[in-house]
Protein backbone atom coordinates (compact mmCIF):
# COMPACT_ATOMS: atom_id res chain seq x y z
CA UNK A 1 0.00 0.00 0.00
CA UNK A 2 2.78 1.86 0.85
CA UNK A 3 4.64 1.80 -2.49
CA UNK A 4 1.15 2.34 -4.52
CA UNK A 5 0.43 5.39 -2.21
CA UNK A 6 4.12 6.72 -3.12
CA UNK A 7 4.20 6.48 -7.00
CA UNK A 8 0.46 8.12 -6.87
CA UNK A 9 1.69 11.05 -5.08
CA UNK A 10 4.94 11.19 -7.10
CA UNK A 11 2.82 11.09 -10.18
CA UNK A 12 0.56 13.96 -9.15
CA UNK A 13 3.27 16.15 -8.29
CA UNK A 14 4.45 16.06 -11.37
CA UNK A 15 1.72 16.74 -13.50
CA UNK A 16 0.86 19.68 -11.63
CA UNK A 17 4.68 20.78 -11.89
CA UNK A 18 4.57 20.91 -15.52
CA UNK A 19 0.98 22.89 -15.37
CA UNK A 20 2.86 25.20 -13.29
CA UNK A 21 6.58 25.56 -15.46
CA UNK A 22 3.82 25.71 -18.37
CA UNK A 23 1.95 29.01 -16.87
CA UNK A 24 4.24 31.53 -19.08
CA UNK A 25 3.02 29.36 -22.81
CA UNK A 26 -0.42 29.94 -21.61
CA UNK A 27 -0.68 34.06 -21.92
CA UNK A 28 -2.28 34.17 -25.17
CA UNK A 29 -5.20 32.28 -26.38
CA UNK A 30 -2.90 30.74 -29.19
CA UNK A 31 -0.39 29.88 -26.39
CA UNK A 32 -3.28 28.17 -24.16
CA UNK A 33 -5.23 26.39 -27.08
CA UNK A 34 -2.47 25.60 -29.12
CA UNK A 35 0.92 26.22 -27.72
CA UNK A 36 1.61 28.53 -30.23
CA UNK A 37 1.32 26.12 -33.39
CA UNK A 38 5.14 25.05 -32.16
CA UNK A 39 4.83 21.59 -30.70
CA UNK A 40 7.20 19.53 -31.95
CA UNK A 41 6.80 15.43 -33.17
CA UNK A 42 7.20 13.73 -30.60
CA UNK A 43 5.15 15.40 -28.19
CA UNK A 44 2.10 16.10 -30.75
CA UNK A 45 2.75 12.40 -31.51
CA UNK A 46 2.13 11.23 -27.88
CA UNK A 47 -0.41 13.95 -27.32
CA UNK A 48 -2.59 12.45 -30.15
CA UNK A 49 -1.93 8.50 -29.11
CA UNK A 50 -2.86 9.39 -25.08
CA UNK A 51 -6.05 11.10 -25.88
CA UNK A 52 -6.99 8.54 -28.44
CA UNK A 53 -6.48 5.54 -25.69
CA UNK A 54 -8.02 5.92 -22.31
CA UNK A 55 -9.48 4.00 -19.36
CA UNK A 56 -12.22 3.59 -21.30
CA UNK A 57 -10.47 1.73 -23.63
CA UNK A 58 -8.08 -0.36 -21.49
CA UNK A 59 -11.02 -1.40 -18.58
CA UNK A 60 -13.89 -1.02 -21.08
CA UNK A 61 -13.26 -1.80 -24.73
CA UNK A 62 -10.46 -4.01 -24.13
CA UNK A 63 -12.26 -6.05 -21.81
CA UNK A 64 -15.90 -6.05 -23.45
CA UNK A 65 -14.59 -7.03 -26.94
CA UNK A 66 -11.92 -9.11 -25.88
CA UNK A 67 -14.56 -11.41 -23.64
CA UNK A 68 -16.68 -11.48 -27.34
CA UNK A 69 -13.98 -11.91 -30.03
CA UNK A 70 -11.56 -13.77 -28.04
CA UNK A 71 -7.79 -12.81 -29.30
CA UNK A 72 -9.37 -11.88 -32.90
CA UNK A 73 -10.22 -8.64 -30.90
CA UNK A 74 -6.56 -7.59 -31.38
CA UNK A 75 -7.84 -6.19 -35.05
CA UNK A 76 -9.58 -3.60 -33.13
CA UNK A 77 -5.91 -2.11 -31.58
CA UNK A 78 -4.45 -2.89 -35.17
CA UNK A 79 -7.04 -1.32 -36.85
CA UNK A 80 -6.57 1.79 -34.68
CA UNK A 81 -3.07 2.40 -35.60
CA UNK A 82 -3.47 1.82 -39.27
CA UNK A 83 -6.84 3.48 -39.63
CA UNK A 84 -6.65 6.35 -36.86
CA UNK A 85 -3.02 6.80 -36.86
CA UNK A 86 -1.53 6.25 -39.61
CA UNK A 87 -4.15 6.78 -42.17
CA UNK A 88 -4.98 9.96 -40.45
CA UNK A 89 -1.62 11.47 -40.30
CA UNK A 90 -1.18 10.78 -43.59
CA UNK A 91 -4.22 11.92 -44.97
CA UNK A 92 -5.14 14.61 -42.47
CA UNK A 93 -2.10 16.22 -41.36
CA UNK A 94 -0.68 18.39 -43.76
CA UNK A 95 -3.64 20.06 -45.22
CA UNK A 96 -5.49 20.55 -41.80
CA UNK A 97 -1.97 22.48 -40.63
CA UNK A 98 -1.88 24.20 -43.56
CA UNK A 99 -5.46 25.68 -43.94
CA UNK A 100 -5.97 25.77 -40.18
CA UNK A 101 -2.95 28.13 -40.61
CA UNK A 102 -4.31 29.80 -43.34
CA UNK A 103 -7.89 30.76 -42.29
CA UNK A 104 -6.63 31.42 -38.89
CA UNK A 105 -9.02 28.71 -37.05
CA UNK A 106 -8.02 27.33 -33.76
CA UNK A 107 -11.08 24.92 -33.39
CA UNK A 108 -13.09 22.66 -35.28
CA UNK A 109 -16.09 25.08 -35.38
CA UNK A 110 -14.14 28.05 -36.27
CA UNK A 111 -12.54 25.92 -39.43
CA UNK A 112 -16.48 25.38 -40.84
CA UNK A 113 -17.51 29.01 -40.49
CA UNK A 114 -14.08 30.55 -42.57
CA UNK A 115 -14.08 27.28 -44.58
CA UNK A 116 -18.01 27.30 -45.71
CA UNK A 117 -18.36 30.99 -44.55
CA UNK A 118 -21.19 30.52 -42.20
CA UNK A 119 -21.40 31.25 -38.38
CA UNK A 120 -24.54 29.39 -38.20
CA UNK A 121 -22.54 26.11 -39.28
CA UNK A 122 -19.69 27.15 -36.39
CA UNK A 123 -23.29 27.68 -33.87
CA UNK A 124 -24.56 23.95 -34.56
CA UNK A 125 -20.74 22.44 -34.43
CA UNK A 126 -20.63 24.31 -31.29
CA UNK A 127 -23.40 22.81 -29.81
CA UNK A 128 -22.87 19.15 -30.74
CA UNK A 129 -20.02 19.28 -29.01
CA UNK A 130 -21.15 20.59 -25.85
CA UNK A 131 -23.82 18.14 -25.66
CA UNK A 132 -21.98 14.59 -26.99
CA UNK A 133 -18.49 15.65 -25.19
CA UNK A 134 -19.93 15.92 -21.76
CA UNK A 135 -20.87 12.24 -21.62
CA UNK A 136 -17.63 10.74 -23.40
CA UNK A 137 -15.81 13.44 -20.72
CA UNK A 138 -17.94 10.98 -17.90
CA UNK A 139 -17.68 7.83 -18.89
CA UNK A 140 -13.74 8.32 -18.41
CA UNK A 141 -14.41 7.37 -14.62
CA UNK A 142 -15.84 4.93 -15.20
CA UNK A 143 -12.63 2.42 -15.71
CA UNK A 144 -10.72 3.58 -12.12
CA UNK A 145 -13.56 2.75 -10.09
CA UNK A 146 -13.04 -1.07 -9.76
CA UNK A 147 -9.19 -0.99 -10.56
CA UNK A 148 -9.19 1.98 -7.35
CA UNK A 149 -10.97 -0.82 -5.52
CA UNK A 150 -9.14 -3.65 -5.80
CA UNK A 151 -5.40 -1.72 -5.11
CA UNK A 152 -6.69 0.57 -2.49
CA UNK A 153 -10.08 -0.26 -1.13
CA UNK A 154 -10.97 3.53 -1.03
CA UNK A 155 -14.39 4.91 -2.41
CA UNK A 156 -14.68 5.55 -6.00
CA UNK A 157 -15.41 9.00 -5.47
CA UNK A 158 -12.53 10.20 -3.86
CA UNK A 159 -10.66 8.95 -6.81
CA UNK A 160 -12.94 10.63 -8.94
CA UNK A 161 -12.61 13.81 -6.71
CA UNK A 162 -8.66 13.59 -6.88
CA UNK A 163 -8.43 13.46 -10.47
CA UNK A 164 -10.55 16.07 -11.14
CA UNK A 165 -8.92 18.52 -9.25
CA UNK A 166 -5.40 17.69 -10.43
CA UNK A 167 -6.22 17.66 -13.91
CA UNK A 168 -7.94 20.45 -13.72
CA UNK A 169 -5.04 22.31 -12.26
CA UNK A 170 -2.05 21.55 -14.63
CA UNK A 171 -4.76 22.41 -17.55
CA UNK A 172 -5.81 25.48 -15.97
CA UNK A 173 -2.15 26.28 -15.49
CA UNK A 174 -0.67 25.82 -18.33
CA UNK A 175 -2.97 25.44 -21.41
CA UNK A 176 -2.01 22.98 -24.34
CA UNK A 177 1.56 22.94 -23.72
CA UNK A 178 0.88 21.38 -20.13
CA UNK A 179 -0.91 18.43 -21.62
CA UNK A 180 1.36 17.75 -24.28
CA UNK A 181 4.29 17.74 -22.12
CA UNK A 182 2.32 15.98 -19.45
CA UNK A 183 0.81 13.35 -22.14
CA UNK A 184 4.22 12.70 -23.36
CA UNK A 185 5.05 11.71 -19.76
CA UNK A 186 1.76 9.84 -19.32
CA UNK A 187 2.25 7.80 -22.78
CA UNK A 188 5.74 6.52 -21.67
CA UNK A 189 4.01 5.40 -18.32
CA UNK A 190 1.44 3.53 -20.52
CA UNK A 191 4.05 2.17 -23.34
CA UNK A 192 6.01 0.74 -20.44
CA UNK A 193 3.21 -0.36 -18.69
CA UNK A 194 1.44 -2.42 -20.58
CA UNK A 195 3.97 -4.53 -22.14
CA UNK A 196 4.72 -5.26 -18.55
CA UNK A 197 1.13 -6.24 -17.55
CA UNK A 198 0.88 -8.45 -20.54
CA UNK A 199 4.02 -10.34 -20.23
CA UNK A 200 2.73 -10.92 -16.32
CA UNK A 201 -0.90 -12.12 -17.13
CA UNK A 202 0.25 -14.68 -20.28
CA UNK A 203 3.19 -15.44 -17.63
CA UNK A 204 -0.11 -16.69 -15.11
CA UNK A 205 -1.21 -19.24 -18.09
CA UNK A 206 2.03 -20.76 -19.23
CA UNK A 207 3.12 -18.06 -21.50
CA UNK A 208 2.42 -17.19 -24.61
CA UNK A 209 1.60 -20.51 -25.97
CA UNK A 210 -0.04 -21.63 -23.15
CA UNK A 211 -2.35 -19.11 -22.76
CA UNK A 212 -3.04 -19.66 -26.72
CA UNK A 213 -3.85 -23.51 -25.81
CA UNK A 214 -6.00 -22.56 -22.86
CA UNK A 215 -7.99 -19.91 -24.97
CA UNK A 216 -8.53 -22.88 -27.80
CA UNK A 217 -10.06 -25.11 -24.96
CA UNK A 218 -12.80 -22.71 -24.37
CA UNK A 219 -15.99 -23.70 -26.72
CA UNK A 220 -17.77 -20.66 -27.98
CA UNK A 221 -20.45 -19.97 -30.41
CA UNK A 222 -21.15 -17.85 -33.62
CA UNK A 223 -23.22 -14.82 -34.10
CA UNK A 224 -25.71 -17.34 -35.77
CA UNK A 225 -25.50 -19.38 -32.23
CA UNK A 226 -23.48 -22.13 -33.31
CA UNK A 227 -21.31 -24.08 -31.39
CA UNK A 228 -17.03 -24.17 -32.11
CA UNK A 229 -14.48 -24.98 -30.01
CA UNK A 230 -11.81 -22.81 -30.07
CA UNK A 231 -13.48 -19.55 -31.67
CA UNK A 232 -11.60 -17.50 -29.32
CA UNK A 233 -8.26 -18.64 -30.63
CA UNK A 234 -9.71 -18.09 -34.01
CA UNK A 235 -8.56 -15.45 -36.68
CA UNK A 236 -11.43 -13.58 -36.70
CA UNK A 237 -13.27 -14.96 -33.55
CA UNK A 238 -17.07 -15.82 -33.53
CA UNK A 239 -18.58 -12.43 -35.03
CA UNK A 240 -16.63 -10.96 -37.69
CA UNK A 241 -19.77 -8.39 -38.80
CA UNK A 242 -19.74 -7.11 -35.39
CA UNK A 243 -15.99 -7.21 -35.06
CA UNK A 244 -15.66 -4.72 -38.59
CA UNK A 245 -18.17 -2.14 -36.69
CA UNK A 246 -15.64 -1.91 -33.92
CA UNK A 247 -13.10 -1.61 -36.18
CA UNK A 248 -14.79 1.37 -38.27
CA UNK A 249 -16.11 2.70 -34.86
CA UNK A 250 -13.43 3.18 -32.75
CA UNK A 251 -10.43 3.60 -35.93
CA UNK A 252 -12.14 5.84 -38.74
CA UNK A 253 -13.69 7.82 -35.73
CA UNK A 254 -10.62 9.76 -34.85
CA UNK A 255 -10.70 11.45 -37.99
CA UNK A 256 -13.97 13.75 -37.40
CA UNK A 257 -12.93 14.32 -33.37
CA UNK A 258 -12.29 17.83 -31.96
CA UNK A 259 -9.87 16.63 -29.57
CA UNK A 260 -7.83 14.74 -32.02
CA UNK A 261 -7.71 16.63 -35.45
CA UNK A 262 -6.74 19.68 -33.20
CA UNK A 263 -3.66 17.94 -32.47
CA UNK A 264 -2.57 18.03 -36.19
CA UNK A 265 -3.32 22.57 -35.78
CA UNK A 266 -0.41 22.59 -33.53
CA UNK A 267 1.95 20.76 -35.03
CA UNK A 268 5.41 22.59 -35.95
CA UNK A 269 6.83 21.85 -39.15
CA UNK A 270 6.85 19.40 -42.69
CA UNK A 271 9.59 17.02 -40.94
CA UNK A 272 7.65 17.16 -37.91
CA UNK A 273 4.50 15.57 -39.61
CA UNK A 274 6.64 12.85 -41.01
CA UNK A 275 8.09 11.95 -37.66
CA UNK A 276 4.79 12.51 -35.72
CA UNK A 277 3.15 10.00 -38.12
CA UNK A 278 5.57 7.32 -37.39
CA UNK A 279 5.47 7.75 -33.58
CA UNK A 280 1.79 7.47 -33.33
CA UNK A 281 1.71 4.80 -35.44
CA UNK A 282 4.16 2.81 -33.18
CA UNK A 283 2.80 4.24 -30.25
CA UNK A 284 -0.83 2.76 -31.20
CA UNK A 285 -0.07 -0.78 -32.31
CA UNK A 286 2.11 -1.47 -28.71
CA UNK A 287 -0.81 0.37 -26.56
CA UNK A 288 -4.17 -0.34 -28.46
CA UNK A 289 -3.32 -4.11 -29.91
CA UNK A 290 -1.77 -4.55 -26.50
CA UNK A 291 -4.94 -3.58 -24.27
CA UNK A 292 -6.90 -5.74 -27.10
CA UNK A 293 -4.33 -8.45 -26.87
CA UNK A 294 -4.38 -8.74 -23.23
CA UNK A 295 -8.41 -8.59 -23.33
CA UNK A 296 -8.72 -11.75 -25.44
CA UNK A 297 -7.40 -13.98 -22.95
CA UNK A 298 -9.62 -12.60 -20.33
CA UNK A 299 -12.24 -16.28 -20.76
CA UNK A 300 -8.92 -17.77 -18.92
CA UNK A 301 -9.84 -16.00 -15.99
CA UNK A 302 -13.49 -16.93 -15.93
CA UNK A 303 -13.03 -19.15 -12.99
CA UNK A 304 -12.51 -15.53 -11.20
CA UNK A 305 -14.93 -13.51 -12.79
CA UNK A 306 -17.55 -15.75 -12.78
CA UNK A 307 -20.06 -16.29 -15.19
CA UNK A 308 -23.73 -15.77 -15.72
CA UNK A 309 -26.14 -18.18 -17.38
CA UNK A 310 -26.37 -16.02 -20.62
CA UNK A 311 -22.63 -16.16 -20.89
CA UNK A 312 -21.68 -12.84 -19.88
CA UNK A 313 -19.10 -11.93 -17.15
CA UNK A 314 -20.94 -12.08 -13.47
CA UNK A 315 -19.79 -8.48 -12.45
CA UNK A 316 -20.08 -7.15 -16.15
CA UNK A 317 -17.58 -6.09 -18.58
CA UNK A 318 -15.67 -3.63 -16.94
CA UNK A 319 -14.96 -6.61 -14.07
CA UNK A 320 -12.70 -8.72 -16.79
CA UNK A 321 -9.80 -6.23 -16.38
CA UNK A 322 -9.51 -5.89 -12.73
CA UNK A 323 -9.83 -9.58 -12.11
CA UNK A 324 -7.46 -10.93 -14.57
CA UNK A 325 -4.66 -8.09 -12.91
CA UNK A 326 -5.74 -8.91 -9.59
CA UNK A 327 -3.08 -11.85 -8.90
CA UNK A 328 -0.37 -9.93 -9.80
CA UNK A 329 1.99 -8.60 -7.74
CA UNK A 330 1.67 -5.04 -5.82
CA UNK A 331 4.33 -3.65 -8.19
CA UNK A 332 2.80 -4.11 -11.03
CA UNK A 333 -0.84 -3.50 -10.00
CA UNK A 334 0.71 -0.01 -8.71
CA UNK A 335 1.91 0.14 -11.89
CA UNK A 336 -1.28 -0.54 -13.79
CA UNK A 337 -2.98 1.83 -11.65
CA UNK A 338 -0.61 4.70 -12.81
CA UNK A 339 -1.15 3.67 -16.54
CA UNK A 340 -4.84 3.81 -16.34
CA UNK A 341 -4.70 6.86 -14.54
CA UNK A 342 -2.34 8.74 -16.85
CA UNK A 343 -4.46 7.20 -19.72
CA UNK A 344 -7.56 8.54 -18.38
CA UNK A 345 -6.02 12.05 -17.42
CA UNK A 346 -4.84 12.84 -20.36
CA UNK A 347 -7.80 12.20 -22.05
CA UNK A 348 -9.94 14.11 -19.99
CA UNK A 349 -7.19 17.08 -20.64
CA UNK A 350 -7.77 16.99 -24.33
CA UNK A 351 -11.30 17.06 -23.50
CA UNK A 352 -12.00 19.93 -21.37
CA UNK A 353 -9.29 21.64 -23.36
CA UNK A 354 -11.21 21.33 -26.74
CA UNK A 355 -15.17 21.87 -24.75
CA UNK A 356 -13.71 24.98 -23.03
CA UNK A 357 -11.80 26.84 -26.11
CA UNK A 358 -15.04 25.50 -28.73
CA UNK A 359 -17.82 27.16 -26.31
CA UNK A 360 -15.55 30.44 -25.44
CA UNK A 361 -14.52 31.09 -29.25
CA UNK A 362 -17.49 30.17 -31.23
CA UNK A 363 -20.62 29.97 -29.30
CA UNK A 364 -19.98 32.74 -26.46
CA UNK A 365 -17.49 35.37 -28.66
CA UNK A 366 -19.39 37.25 -30.90
CA UNK A 367 -22.71 35.97 -30.02
CA UNK A 368 -23.52 36.06 -26.90
CA UNK A 369 -20.62 38.49 -25.76
CA UNK A 370 -19.87 40.58 -28.67
CA UNK A 371 -16.91 42.04 -27.49
CA UNK A 372 -14.42 39.76 -25.83
CA UNK A 373 -10.99 40.60 -25.23
CA UNK A 374 -8.14 38.12 -25.11
CA UNK A 375 -7.66 38.05 -21.46
CA UNK A 376 -11.74 37.82 -20.94
CA UNK A 377 -11.59 34.84 -23.57
CA UNK A 378 -8.58 33.15 -21.31
CA UNK A 379 -10.81 33.55 -18.08
CA UNK A 380 -13.58 32.06 -19.74
CA UNK A 381 -12.25 29.19 -21.12
CA UNK A 382 -10.38 28.31 -17.57
CA UNK A 383 -13.71 29.09 -15.71
CA UNK A 384 -14.76 26.49 -18.38
CA UNK A 385 -13.03 23.71 -17.69
CA UNK A 386 -13.86 24.14 -14.01
CA UNK A 387 -17.23 23.19 -15.22
CA UNK A 388 -16.43 20.78 -17.37
CA UNK A 389 -15.09 18.95 -15.02
CA UNK A 390 -17.36 19.63 -12.60
CA UNK A 391 -20.23 18.10 -14.48
CA UNK A 392 -18.72 15.36 -16.13
CA UNK A 393 -17.33 14.26 -12.51
CA UNK A 394 -20.92 14.54 -10.97
CA UNK A 395 -22.16 12.69 -13.91
CA UNK A 396 -19.69 9.67 -12.72
CA UNK A 397 -20.64 9.76 -9.25
CA UNK A 398 -24.40 9.56 -9.80
CA UNK A 399 -24.37 6.89 -12.12
CA UNK A 400 -21.65 4.66 -10.19
CA UNK A 401 -24.85 3.69 -7.76
CA UNK A 402 -27.39 3.74 -11.02
CA UNK A 403 -29.04 0.98 -12.63
CA UNK A 404 -29.18 3.15 -15.79
CA UNK A 405 -26.03 1.80 -18.05
CA UNK A 406 -25.95 4.95 -20.14
CA UNK A 407 -22.36 6.02 -19.04
CA UNK A 408 -21.31 2.66 -20.45
CA UNK A 409 -21.98 3.40 -23.63
CA UNK A 410 -21.88 6.73 -23.57
CA UNK A 411 -18.22 6.43 -25.75
CA UNK A 412 -20.00 4.68 -28.63
CA UNK A 413 -22.75 7.70 -28.41
CA UNK A 414 -20.72 10.61 -28.23
CA UNK A 415 -18.05 9.60 -30.95
CA UNK A 416 -20.76 8.13 -33.52
CA UNK A 417 -22.66 11.77 -32.92
CA UNK A 418 -19.08 13.47 -33.13
CA UNK A 419 -17.24 12.27 -35.68
CA UNK A 420 -20.53 11.02 -37.66
CA UNK A 421 -21.22 14.84 -38.17
CA UNK A 422 -18.13 16.23 -38.71
CA UNK A 423 -15.68 13.54 -40.47
CA UNK A 424 -16.98 14.14 -43.69
CA UNK A 425 -17.50 17.57 -43.76
CA UNK A 426 -14.26 18.34 -42.72
CA UNK A 427 -11.99 16.01 -44.90
CA UNK A 428 -14.30 17.05 -47.89
CA UNK A 429 -13.73 20.94 -47.06
CA UNK A 430 -9.70 20.25 -46.98
CA UNK A 431 -9.61 18.16 -50.07
CA UNK A 432 -12.83 18.89 -52.60
CA UNK A 433 -13.64 22.99 -53.35
CA UNK A 434 -17.11 21.86 -54.74
CA UNK A 435 -18.29 20.68 -50.87
CA UNK A 436 -21.38 22.68 -50.24
CA UNK A 437 -22.61 24.60 -46.93
CA UNK A 438 -25.57 22.63 -46.85
CA UNK A 439 -23.87 19.06 -47.32
CA UNK A 440 -22.23 20.33 -43.91
CA UNK A 441 -25.82 21.09 -42.11
CA UNK A 442 -27.42 17.37 -43.24
CA UNK A 443 -24.28 15.79 -41.95
CA UNK A 444 -24.41 17.77 -38.57
CA UNK A 445 -27.99 16.99 -38.25
CA UNK A 446 -28.16 13.05 -39.60
CA UNK A 447 -25.33 12.18 -37.57
CA UNK A 448 -26.83 14.02 -34.06
CA UNK A 449 -30.50 12.66 -34.24
CA UNK A 450 -29.69 9.66 -35.50
CA UNK A 451 -27.62 8.88 -32.49
CA UNK A 452 -29.79 10.86 -30.05
CA UNK A 453 -32.72 8.06 -31.42
CA UNK A 454 -30.28 5.08 -30.99
CA UNK A 455 -29.40 6.82 -26.86
CA UNK A 456 -33.11 6.80 -26.03
CA UNK A 457 -33.86 3.15 -27.71
CA UNK A 458 -30.97 2.21 -25.08
CA UNK A 459 -32.64 3.52 -22.40
CA UNK A 460 -35.73 2.18 -23.26
CA UNK A 461 -37.49 5.95 -24.16
CA UNK A 462 -38.60 4.48 -27.68
CA UNK A 463 -39.22 1.32 -29.12
CA UNK A 464 -36.11 -0.22 -31.21
CA UNK A 465 -37.24 0.70 -34.88
CA UNK A 466 -33.74 0.98 -35.74
CA UNK A 467 -32.94 -3.06 -35.91
CA UNK A 468 -28.89 -3.68 -35.17
CA UNK A 469 -27.97 -0.15 -35.46
CA UNK A 470 -30.05 0.92 -32.35
CA UNK A 471 -26.88 -0.91 -30.91
CA UNK A 472 -24.05 2.31 -30.34
CA UNK A 473 -21.54 0.55 -32.46
CA UNK A 474 -23.01 -0.27 -34.96
CA UNK A 475 -25.22 3.38 -34.96
CA UNK A 476 -21.95 4.92 -35.00
CA UNK A 477 -19.71 3.42 -37.86
CA UNK A 478 -23.40 3.77 -39.89
CA UNK A 479 -23.45 6.99 -39.36
CA UNK A 480 -19.75 7.54 -40.24
CA UNK A 481 -20.36 6.09 -43.80
CA UNK A 482 -23.67 7.47 -44.03
CA UNK A 483 -22.13 11.44 -43.79
CA UNK A 484 -19.16 10.18 -46.49
CA UNK A 485 -22.00 9.69 -49.08
CA UNK A 486 -24.06 12.47 -47.75
CA UNK A 487 -21.90 14.85 -48.20
CA UNK A 488 -20.87 14.29 -51.76
CA UNK A 489 -24.65 14.09 -52.89
CA UNK A 490 -26.38 16.67 -51.22
CA UNK A 491 -23.22 19.00 -52.71
CA UNK A 492 -23.83 18.28 -55.92
CA UNK A 493 -27.75 19.19 -55.56
CA UNK A 494 -27.08 22.49 -53.84
CA UNK A 495 -25.70 25.63 -53.92
CA UNK A 496 -21.87 25.63 -54.49
CA UNK A 497 -20.34 27.97 -52.13
CA UNK A 498 -18.68 31.32 -52.85
CA UNK A 499 -15.77 31.16 -55.85
CA UNK A 500 -13.53 33.67 -53.95
CA UNK A 501 -14.10 32.16 -50.59
CA UNK A 502 -13.48 28.45 -52.12
CA UNK A 503 -10.24 29.99 -53.79
CA UNK A 504 -8.85 32.01 -51.06
CA UNK A 505 -9.14 28.75 -48.77
CA UNK A 506 -7.17 26.37 -51.07
CA UNK A 507 -4.64 29.18 -52.46
CA UNK A 508 -2.60 27.85 -49.12
CA UNK A 509 -1.76 24.80 -51.17
CA UNK A 510 -0.50 26.44 -54.23
CA UNK A 511 2.48 28.96 -52.15
CA UNK A 512 5.74 27.60 -53.51
CA UNK A 513 8.14 27.01 -50.71
CA UNK A 514 11.81 25.78 -50.95
CA UNK A 515 13.04 22.68 -49.70
CA UNK A 516 16.19 20.74 -49.59
CA UNK A 517 17.39 18.12 -52.13
CA UNK A 518 16.65 15.38 -49.66
CA UNK A 519 13.19 16.17 -49.99
CA UNK A 520 12.56 16.86 -53.48
CA UNK A 521 14.92 16.83 -56.64
CA UNK A 522 15.39 20.20 -58.63
CA UNK A 523 14.38 20.06 -62.04
CA UNK A 524 17.06 20.77 -64.68
CA UNK A 525 19.85 19.68 -62.46
CA UNK A 526 23.13 18.39 -64.43
CA UNK A 527 23.22 14.53 -63.54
Amino acid sequence: MLLKGLLLVVFFAVMVAIGLYCRKNATDVNGFVLGGRSVGPWLTAFAYGTSYFSAVIFVGYAGQFGWRFGIASTWVGLGNAVIGSLLAWVVLGRRTRIMTQHLGSATMPDFFEKRFGSSSLKVLASIIIFIFMIPYTASLYNGLSRLFEMAFHIDYIWCVLIMSVLTGIYVIAGGYMATAINDFIQGLIMLGGIVAVIAAVLNLNGGLVGSLSGLARVEGTTAAGDPVPGIFASFLGPDPLFLLGVVILTSLGTWGLPQMVGKFYAIKSEGDIHKGTIISTVFAVIVAGGCYFLGGFGRLFSDVIGVTEAGTPAGGFDAVIPAMLSSLPDILIAIVIILVLSASMSTLSSLVLTSSSTVTLDLLKGHVVKKMGEKQQLLTMRVLIVVFIAISAGIAIVQVNSPVAFIAQAMGVSWGAMAGAFLAPFLYGLYWKGTSKISCWVSFLFSSVFMTLAMLINLGVLPNFLGMLNNPIYAGAFCMLAGMVIVPLVSLVTPKPGRALVEDAFSCYEKRVTVPMTEALGDGEDA
